[in-house]
């Protein structure tokens, strides 16, 4: 796993590595508005976590690169604080682990 100085330089080398879709939480998936595709939780594999004390805006965030089983690679960025928000309990398993070594660096 990469140390990176920034988001910004943390998006931009997970981009050129491939990691192009941008995903968001919902409760019971993963959703690329972009691809209107949904991955549940056994449909995708975090790859990298990373964890930034505090952006632009003040807040702190969480980076997750993904990929899906079907190979499309992509981020998911959220609120260090709150963590993501509404989901039900198979996402949050499947992605407590790589938010908690996010947090402990």
């Amino acid at each position: 796993m990469k140390n990176y100085n920034s988001l910004n330089d943390a998006l931009k080398d997970l981009r050129q590595r491939g990691y192009t879709a941008n995903f968001k939480t919902q409760k019971v998936c993963l959703y690329c508005g972009d691809l209107d595709m949904r991955l549940d939780p056994q449909d995708f594999n975090v790859d990298e976590s990373y964890r930034f004390p505090e952006n632009i805006n003040g807040v702190s965030c969480l980076l997750l690169a993904i990929t899906s089983s079907g190979g499309l690679k992509g981020t998911l960025l959220d609120d260090y604080n709150t963590g993501p928000a509404n989901i039900n309990e198979a996402m949050m398993e499947k992605l407590n682990a790589h938010i908690q070594h996010a947090i402990s660096g």
